[in-house]
């Protein structure tokens, strides 16, 4: 089924489009949370970044990283927030892989937020044991 994602690549939804290839297109977010908010997605309408294939991953993270460095210049924020999110409970709305390139400033009501949990470095090392490459 395609996603609102897929429906503005394909011109079925207006949008304003910053960038396009064959793996990444990026458009400004119609929720604007500060001026210059930019989303950057993948073609292929994968739900997670774990989903993607690496190469796509990489193409994802190399033009957030453009756009970002465009954001910054065009819009001088006080910093910039770059978010991934992954399913619902990873705070993902939409069920297709993207970036939100989003300028920060002091107090702009843009909240991200959780409770920090200390497990120590013995847990940590135990942790750590479970992450295996592939």
């Amino acid at each position: 089924m395609p996603t609102v994602f897929t429906k503005i690549l394909e011109r079925e939804i207006p949008a304003v489009m910053v960038y396009q290839d064959e793996r990444v297109f990026a458009f400004m977010d119609a929720g604007q949370l500060n001026p210059g908010h930019v989303l950057v997605a993948s073609c292929h309408p994968y739900e997670t970044l774990m989903d993607m294939d690496e190469d796509t991953a990489v193409a994802l993270m190399r033009i957030a990283h453009r756009i970002a460095r465009a954001v910054e210049r065009a819009f001088q924020p006080q910093g910039l927030t770059l978010l991934q999110a992954n399913r619902p409970a990873g705070w993902q709305t939409v069920a297709h892989a993207h970036i939100h390139v989003l300028p920060r400033y002091e107090n702009d009501g843009v909240e991200l937020v959780w409770p920090r949990k200390d497990p120590g470095l013995d847990v940590l090392r135990e942790y750590a044991k479970k992450i295996i490459l592939e």
